[in-house]
């Protein structure tokens, strides 16, 4: 290993092997209570006799994924030194940010110079992205060490390439679960937000997108790694389309500062949701059909070409659908998805790539995820699966492109419930608050 590979990390290494790292911090990994054992590296309390290893050691199975943590090992960890050659131009991007987005991102820039805590609050396709960028810049031109983090996997690679093209002189670390590349100290690291918990005191500034998606809230152990991963003086951009009600708590207490845009880029408002009711849609599925207003848009959208995203509440729905798509409709290219997919991530790029028309997929594409020109339809819109911060992140996939800033997003439900009226009230509010927005901007 290099000696950069233990900057502003804690690797593990048995206590029995010796490492040639010179002035390298030797840290426990597990600390031992009479009844309880508590990982160092994830915080999680176990059980000392579900955690117990022969001759009296212990190990924490709730990390494990990322390698097993136990007492028979040893942190080894180096200070961050920010040893990094900047290259200008630091910023490579040639776009333009909007009056409104310029306004935010001179907040955010402000706000990260100042390392503070702060939720960056803009609806989905307001460009959150490209809102970072001058923020980003003037930190690694600082000679800062900045992480940009996503409980999603599927937002990490769409990221990627975006920031290779917009810092193309700053080498960029890409980690994640699935990446068979091995780690590289760089200074500029996009991860998933498991990948944090291999981080300790590292960022200057770390950034994380969708806060609110599972399986980052309310994840006592992933937030525990982001508090770990920056500095004890470092800050901590949080970005979010539908904040919860602790970080909107946080606000309200001033224990956070907030940064608000409630339009997209391209100044169009939110595709509203249209919603249909399809009693019994289930039992029909099972019958080898769909009810008749959902054959009747997915016919539409199919013989006219038009692109979109199907949306099913649990895995066993997909092989249904999918079954019925493809005998009513033998030519039409689709693809399924799902969370623990091995082909997941070819999938979603054959979709970035129009190779195919229609993606069924459950609630893994609900956010992070950049298709332009596509419409959408969720079946089973009323199922206890969807929250109603999932089906505004939804509806978000509609609409993002200036090309085509509308798009039809439809919820079919067995009964009307509370979370579809929640993401409709929420839709119609953010295009209210937009339009106010506009017209303020109008005349000044």
């Amino acid at each position: 290993m290099e000696i950069s590979d233990f900057y502003g990390r804690r690797v593990i290494v048995n206590k029995h092997e010796t490492v040639d790292v010179a002035n390298a911090q030797k840290l426990p990994t597990m600390k031992v209570g009479r009844r309880q054992v508590r990982c160092l590296r994830c915080n999680h309390l176990s059980d000392r006799r579900t955690a117990a290893l022969p001759n009296g050691q212990y190990y924490c199975r709730h990390c494990i994924q990322l390698g097993r943590v136990s007492t028979l090992d040893q942190f080894y960890h180096l200070p961050e030194p920010n040893q990094f050659q900047v290259k200008r131009p630091v910023l490579t991007w040639q776009g333009q940010l909007s009056p409104l987005q310029s306004r935010v991102s001179a907040e955010v820039s402000a706000g990260m110079a100042r390392h503070e805590h702060r939720l960056l609050w803009a609806v989905t396709g307001a460009g959150k992205t490209e809102m970072i960028f001058p923020g980003l810049a003037a930190a690694l031109k600082r000679g800062e060490r900045v992480g940009l983090a996503s409980p999603r996997v599927d937002v990490c690679l769409e990221l990627y390439p975006r920031l290779q093209k917009a810092f193309a002189n700053t080498p960029i670390a890409l980690l994640h679960g699935r990446n068979p590349q091995p780690y590289h100290y760089r200074q500029l690291t996009i991860c998933t937000t498991h990948q944090l918990l291999r981080f300790y005191r590292a960022f200057d500034n770390l950034i994380v997108d969708e806060v609110d998606a599972f399986p980052y809230a309310a994840n006592e152990s992933l937030l525990f790694a982001t508090e770990q991963a920056i500095k004890k003086n470092g800050g901590l951009l949080m970005m979010t389309a539908t904040p919860g009600r602790v970080l909107m708590r946080q606000v309200r207490r001033h224990q956070l500062a907030v940064s608000y845009l409630p339009l997209r880029f391209h100044g169009q408002p939110l595709p509203q949701i249209k919603e249909e009711l399809v009693t019994g849609w289930r039992k029909q599925l099972e019958k080898g059909r769909f009810p008749r207003p959902v054959q009747k848009q997915l016919g539409e959208w199919v013989r006219s070409g038009q692109r979109f995203l199907f949306f099913v509440p649990h895995i066993s729905d997909l092989r249904p659908a999918r079954e019925i798509m493809a005998k009513h409709w033998p030519g039409l290219k689709l693809r399924t998805v799902y969370a623990a997919d091995s082909e997941r991530l070819a999938k979603v790029q054959e979709m970035r790539k129009q190779e195919v028309q229609a993606l069924i997929t459950t609630t893994i594409m609900e956010r992070g995820v950049t298709f332009p020109g596509i419409d959408l339809g969720v079946l089973g819109a009323d199922d206890l699966v969807f929250s109603s911060s999932a089906l505004v992140q939804i509806a978000g996939r509609v609409g993002r492109s200036a090309k085509r800033p509308t798009g039809k997003v439809v919820f079919w439900v067995d009964t009307v419930c509370r979370s579809v009226q929640e993401a409709q009230r929420q839709i119609r509010l953010m295009n209210r608050r937009g339009r106010k927005l506009k017209d303020e901007m109008s005349a000044l």
